[in-house]
């Protein structure tokens, strides 16, 4: 038998992002949470990734020799 009353609730709850999606989901916390990424800006989930090469030690090791 589970004890009573010493639970958290477990309720429905608004998840508001930094870029304005809001969103529900199951939660024990406060009542609205604010998060500050969601996956509808996250840059992996929106194919929008920057790739910085700002390269390697060979790559420093070949410009500094003239090496290619």
């Amino acid at each position: 038998m589970m004890k009573t009353a010493i639970h958290p609730e477990f309720k429905m709850r608004t998840i508001t992002c930094a870029c304005g999606n809001t969103f529900e989901a199951g939660s024990t916390a406060k009542d609205d949470l604010r998060v500050d990424i969601c996956s509808a800006c996250h840059p992996f989930y929106t194919g929008k990734q920057k790739l910085v090469n700002a390269g390697g030690r060979v790559d420093r090791f070949k410009k500094k020799y003239n090496l290619k």
